[in-house]
């Protein structure tokens, strides 16, 4: 349990809820950091309905699973809240909100971001308190805290469910594994022979990958240490995954859209260890209780990494420059300090980091495990 002091100050809880609308529409890491603050809801409002604004990945994942949202409600494509998924119909805005305004809500919470987007859509649903975040291009809510973009993600958002009264019970993101999850990952995977390791050497964002060729050698290295190695990807990353599998030069377990969403969460929770860049999977795999090594830039080392020792280890990059015209990618966010700040480049940002630094913390983990 986590002290309500520990976080700052807490509101007084709000009389007559019965249902919270939360907004957080966008990647599956970017959710998984929203577990705590949604706990502390519940934890608040034990009697409301919970209702996540989200995706239709976010319905799926939520289907059948216990935990803090009771239901999903999904919110069209719109720029600044989330684009299409591949397949999915069409929807009205309009049917949306006529959708929230049958709802009923009582708050509604922005945790979508800075909020020039998503606040304008929060003041849309008809609740009768809205909260959120704010950067200074967005507009305000009725109640606020404003949006700076070096702060942990778990924190952010305790900060703003603390405005209506919902102090933290925990720091540390949670998902639960059901039955259905374990039953897709051993109908895929089947028995293990040795214990499992995975490795997920992709990210949408390509400056936070690391060099395929070093997870191969990492693959190659827990190999020969007695772990079946399975290297996980999406279907748009199945190019790197590729030259994991090539450059490993050892027996090593290809998933590339072998496993729904569910199915990777049985998977990671019956692995002994995770390590991948800084994306949704490395989240998702702390979040249901698998070790993990993360390979992070700096800056996002700050606002996503594990605080948590016990079992993860964040080995970060201290890249600032890029590494092709060598600016300085920095000044975005502090604009008094010299350099453009931008760049068109996306070449790798942790390629700084040694394949040495990351066998010592796996196999430390792996060892205490």
């Amino acid at each position: 349990m986590v002290s309500p002091s520990m976080l700052g100050p807490t509101s007084e809880r709000l009389p007559d809820v019965r249902r919270i609308a939360v907004l957080r529409a966008n990647a599956l890491g970017d959710f998984i950091f929203t577990l705590p603050a949604l706990d502390a809801l519940r934890d608040a409002y034990p009697s409301a309905e919970i209702v996540l604004l989200g995706a239709p990945w976010h319905a799926k994942l939520w289907r059948d699973r216990p935990g803090p949202v009771d239901r999903v409600l999904v919110v069209p494509p719109v720029p600044g809240i989330r684009t299409p998924e591949p397949g999915e119909p069409e929807s009205s805005m309009d049917d949306f909100l006529a959708a929230a305004a049958a709802a009923g809500f009582d708050v509604a919470v922005q945790l979508h971001g800075g909020g020039a987007n998503s606040n304008p859509l929060v003041s849309r649903l008809g609740a009768r308190l809205t909260v959120g975040l704010r950067s200074d291009d967005a507009p305000p809510l009725d109640r606020w805290i404003r949006y700076v973009y070096y702060q942990h993600e778990v924190i952010r958002y305790l900060e703003v469910v603390a405005l209506v009264g919902a102090p933290a019970t925990t720091i540390t993101p949670t998902l639960a594994v059901t039955d259905a999850d374990r039953a897709e990952a051993a109908r895929v995977l089947g028995p293990a022979g040795r214990p499992r390791v995975a490795l997920h050497p992709g990210a949408t964002d390509t400056r936070r990958r690391w060099p395929a060729e070093r997870f191969a050698e990492v693959a190659r290295a827990l190999h020969e240490d007695g772990y079946e190695v399975l290297v996980t990807g999406t279907p748009s990353e199945q190019e790197v995954v590729d030259r994991v599998v090539a450059a490993a030069q050892v027996p090593v377990r290809p998933q590339v859209g072998t496993l729904s969403l569910g199915g990777l969460v049985g998977c990671y929770t019956d692995c002994a260890l995770v390590v991948s860049n800084d994306t949704g999977p490395l989240h998702l795999a702390a979040a249901v209780g698998a070790p993990t090594v993360g390979i992070f830039w700096v800056g996002n080392l700050i606002n996503g990494a594990s605080p948590l020792r016990g079992r993860h280890r964040p080995i970060s990059s201290w890249t600032v420059h890029c590494p092709v015209c060598g600016v300085d990618c920095t000044p975005g966010i502090y604009p008094h300090r010299p350099g453009d700040g931008e760049c068109p480049h996306r070449d790798s940002f942790v390629t700084d980091v040694p394949v040495a630094e990351v066998l010592e913390a796996a196999r430390e983990l792996l060892a205490a495990r």
